[in-house]
């Protein structure tokens, strides 16, 4: 946590986590043209943020594209300011309803990302796996559905996530997986005006001593749908509270 609070205590650190807010996924040459810094200023600031988990890089041919990773500022947030808010009003769900069949898979390999969100959780790989593709488990943490139905257990099986009145609020089918460690998954909400728009995302798990690191990474996201970034906060966030305290962080009615 105080890595988090040392990297935001710089205005230019600051303003690079704000380009990337506005733009995700961008080069250092991208960054660098922004800002009165040189070339090795710029690269040191974002080596800061990298370190408090603030910012992360993924390589694409001879590129480096960075992104905003808000996950450990949400972890903040539900540690200390949440609690002590009134019940809020329940934020807008975005909602997109589509499928692959007929079009050709969209290759996690073919183009960078739109986000990435990457959180540390303690617990058992088994366990993690379980939590993002047993159907009961998803819609215990899940931050907004009430039930799930469906097990994303083989290629071309549907996960839905239902609402409370029993209509579905999402669709993940799976493209490909390899077990425990990375599943790649079309995204098809039914809410927010993207109907009939796919996207496609992909979660990565890794292995770090007692602890796995997961990252999700969303593809292809509609122009109109780019809200679907704090989902995917709160999504990190609540998986991340279930697994290590039974408790997972939902969004309020």
């Amino acid at each position: 946590m105080d890595k988090i609070f040392k990297a935001l205590n710089d205005p230019a650190r600051r303003a690079l986590l704000d380009s990337l807010r506005a733009k995700d996924g961008q080069s250092l040459s991208e960054l660098e043209s922004q800002f009165d810094m040189t070339r090795f200023g710029v690269m040191k600031h974002l080596g800061v943020l990298e370190d408090a988990g603030l910012v992360l890089s993924k390589k694409q041919g001879r590129f480096k594209y960075h992104y905003l990773n808000a996950v450990p500022l949400q972890e903040v947030i539900d540690r200390w300011i949440e609690p002590l808010l009134a019940k809020p009003l329940a934020r807008g769900m975005i909602d997109l309803k589509s499928h692959l069949e007929g079009t050709a898979q969209m290759s996690a390999t073919a183009a960078k990302p739109d986000f990435i969100h990457q959180t540390l959780i303690r617990c058992s790989q088994d366990a993690l796996w379980d939590a993002l593709t047993v159907a009961d488990q998803v819609a215990a943490h899940h931050f907004a559905c009430d039930r799930a139905e469906g097990d994303a257990i083989a290629p071309d099986a549907a996960l839905q996530m239902i609402r409370k009145d029993g209509s579905t609020m999402l669709t993940q089918r799976v493209i490909s997986l390899t077990p425990k460690s990375r599943i790649d998954m079309t995204f098809e909400p039914n809410f927010g005006g993207g109907d009939g728009k796919a996207s496609h995302i992909a979660f990565l798990i890794d292995v770090e001593g007692d602890h796995c690191k997961l990252t999700c990474e969303h593809y292809a996201v509609p122009p109109e749908m780019q809200a679907i970034r704090d989902g995917w906060m709160r999504f990190a966030s609540s998986i991340k509270s279930w697994l290590e305290t039974g408790k997972p962080i939902k969004m309020d009615d």
